[in-house]
C-alpha cells in the first residue's frame, strides 16, 4: 500500500533513502535545513519539498527522519515549526537517526501525548548501503507500529528486526559501533605489521579472509587502506559522535568499554591530523605515518 511519507533530513543517508521511497511508488515530501539540498532531491525524484518540518509532516501519514545528533533530533521535532506540530491522531514516526536511547524514549513520551506511534529506527550498512537499498535497520518500539511501516522500510534495506521497546533500535547501534571500532582497529594494525614485515598484504588478505579473521572491513576496505584512500564512507567525526553515545550509555549500565575507549581516542588522533572528514578506515594513518 502506498504511504503519504515525510522523509526530513536529506543527508548522505537521507537523500538516497528517501528516493527509494519515492521510487517504490510512495508519495514523498522532503524537508532539509539547507533547502538546495531538498530542491535538488525533488528535481532528481520529482517529488515534493516543504519548507518546514511541520508542513512536510502535515501532508503525511508516515514521517522518517534522518538528522545528525540529539540536538537536530529536537531541532526537528519540537517548536511551532516542528514535526509535532503538523502530526495528526494516528501518524507514525520512524526516526532513523543514530542518537541516544534517552532521546528516542523523550521524543516517545511527547508522541504518545499527541497519540502518534514512535520507533527509533538506526541504521548501518553506510552511504552505499543507503544508495544501493541496502541498510540494516535496528528498531524499538511496538511491533504493531514496525508492521506498519515494514514495507516502508524494506524499500531502502535488505534486513530490518524489532529488538524490544523504544531505545532499543539506538542501543543495538551502540553494539554495532563498538563492533565496528575493535575490528578496523585490528585490521588496520594487521595491514602495518604485514607491511613492516615485508609481506604482500594482498595476497595474506585473499588467505585469511577465507578464515576466522573475515570481516565486512576486511572485505570491503583493505585494498582502499593500503592505497592511501580515506574519502569516502562513514566519516571519522560521526564515528566520534556514535561512540561518545556508547560510552556515555556505558556508564550508565554499568558497562565497562576499554577498547572502545581506546579506539575512540585513536580517531582523536585522526582528527588532529585533519581527519575528522577521512573514513573510519583511516585508524591505519596513525601507524603507519
Amino acid at each position: 500500500m502506498h504511504q503519504k511519507i515525510a522523509f526530513v533530513g536529506l543527508g548522505v543517508m537521507g537523500y538516497p533513502m528517501a528516493g527509494h521511497c519515492k521510487n517504490a511508488g510512495h508519495q514523498v515530501t522532503v524537508f532539509n535545513r539547507t533547502s538546495k539540498k531538498a530542491t535538488a532531491w525533488v528535481e532528481e525524484f520529482s517529488g515534493a519539498m516543504a519548507m518546514t518540518p511541520q508542513l512536510a509532516a502535515q501532508n503525511a501519514n508516515v514521517i522518517l527522519l534522518c538528522v545528525g545528533n540529539d540536538d537536530d533530533l529536537r531541532s526537528v521535532m519540537l517548536g511551532e515549526d516542528g514535526v509535532l506540530a503538523g502530526v495528526k491522531t494516528g501518524d507514525i514516526i520512524v526516526d532513523h537517526t543514530t542518537a541516544s536511547a534517552e532521546v528516542a524514549r523523550e521524543m516517545s513520551q511527547l508522541c504518545k501525548q499527541l497519540d502518534v506511534a514512535f520507533l527509533d529506527a538506526p541504521v548501518s550498512g553506510g552511504q552505499a548501503g543507503a544508495e544501493n537499498g541496502q541498510l540494516t535497520v535496528m528498531l524499538g518500539g511496538q511491533h504493531s507500529d514496525y508492521m506498519r511501516v515494514k514495507e516502508v522500510i524494506d524499500c531502502y534495506s535488505k534486513f530490518s528486526q524489532l529488538l524490544g521497546e523504544v531505545g532499543s533500535g539506538q542501543l543495538a547501534k551502540m553494539m554495532n559501533q563498538i563492533c565496528i571500532a575493535g575490528t578496523v582497529q585490528g585490521l588496520a594494525e594487521a595491514l602495518s605489521f604485514g607491511k613492516n614485515a615485508g609481506l604482500d598484504c594482498h595476497a595474506v588478505i585473499d588467505v585469511i579472509s577465507k578464515g576466522a579473521a573475515q570481516s565486512w572491513q576486511m572485505e570491503n576496505r583493505f585494498e582502499s587502506m593500503l592505497a592511501g584512500k580515506f574519502d569516502f564512507g562513514f566519516a571519522v567525526d560521526w564515528m566520534r559522535k556514535d561512540l561518545d553515545i556508547a560510552l556515555s550509555e556505558a556508564k550508565k549500565n554499568g558497562s565497562t568499554l576499554p577498547l572502545t575507549a581506546l579506539v575512540d581516542q585513536f580517531y582523536a588522533d585522526v582528527q588532529k591530523r585533519g581527519g575528522g572528514r577521512w573514513d573510519t578506515s583511516s585508524l591505519l594513518t596513525r601507524l603507519t605515518n
